[in-house]
């Protein structure tokens, strides 16, 4: 007897999508080069609590305009803290920088490949990208001067502290931080504020976001691209309190606040 999974319903609107969809990124690619060298060229200014940067504005609209040509819509809870502040999150899909762009202008931290990639490399270079080669011990010991530098120039930054995406489907599985990216927070005397970002549709958490089993960026990009619609939601949570302890626990604080806002928001 045949036990197999039945197959799945064909989704009859997903060329329709592809066909808005496909034109109106390639506008917004070619909009994004002038936008960069203006974001590059304007001097570097702190967000307070009062007064947001242009050149931060202007992240956030193209980031916000990107979610929303892939059929998302952001969803913020809570509000960010003044620069500067390292923001540490869970890392569901590579979106996640836009994401959280989108409400909050930071320099992130990422993987090295990233800046061989076609434009995207370009663009994240010119929003202040900090580059790390895994695996390399003398890659994060710069990493984390750079982010000490960026903290005392009054600049946010952001690091995913699993160290990679999760693949397990878990929408409440959050990986293990390793706490030492945040000793740069501690260095520079500056808060820690978790951050949980999560995408949902009809009220329900969606981990089909992120790389499904064999699955590679290309395939990941153009499927998302074709999605219905979702709500791509970011929370941003009480910021850590500084312990005597030092980082180890304020990274296991970091992840049982964003594990507790996720399981909060269904």
């Amino acid at each position: 007897m045949d036990v197999s999974a039945p197959a799945q319903p064909r989704d009859r609107r997903r060329p329709l999508r592809y066909a808005v969809r496909v034109p109106l990124l390639a506008l917004h690619i070619v909009a994004a080069i002038p936008l960069a060298l203006t974001v590059a060229l304007l001097p570097s200014r702190p967000a307070t609590a009062v007064r947001e940067p242009f050149a931060h504005r202007l992240v956030r609209w193209w980031s916000t305009a990107l979610l929303r040509i892939f059929g998302f819509r952001a969803r913020r809870r809570g509000e960010a803290l003044a620069d500067p502040v390292l923001f540490v999150a869970n890392h569901v899909s590579w979106l996640d920088i836009t994401l959280l762009h989108s409400q909050r202008a930071a320099c992130f931290v990422a993987k090295a490949e990233i800046a061989g990639w076609p434009l995207v490399g370009w663009l994240a270079a010119r929003a202040g990208t900090i580059y790390h080669h895994r695996g390399s011990p003398h890659s994060l010991t710069a990493v984390m001067q750079t982010m000490v530098e960026r903290l005392h120039a009054r600049r946010s930054v952001a690091v995913f502290p699993e160290g990679g995406i999760d693949h397990t489907g878990s929408v409440l599985h959050v990986r293990t931080f390793h706490a030492r990216i945040l000793q740069a927070a501690l260095d520079a005397e500056t808060a820690v504020q978790p951050v949980a970002l999560r995408y949902s549709r009809d009220g329900h958490a969606w981990q089909g976001v992120t790389f499904q089993p064999g699955e590679s960026f290309l395939a990941n990009f153009f499927r998302l691209l074709g999605e219905p619609s979702l709500d791509a939601e970011v929370h941003f949570l009480a910021p850590v309190a500084y312990g005597g302890d030092g980082r180890r626990r304020m990274a296991e604080a970091a992840r049982e606040a964003i594990i507790a806002a996720l399981r909060q928001a269904g």
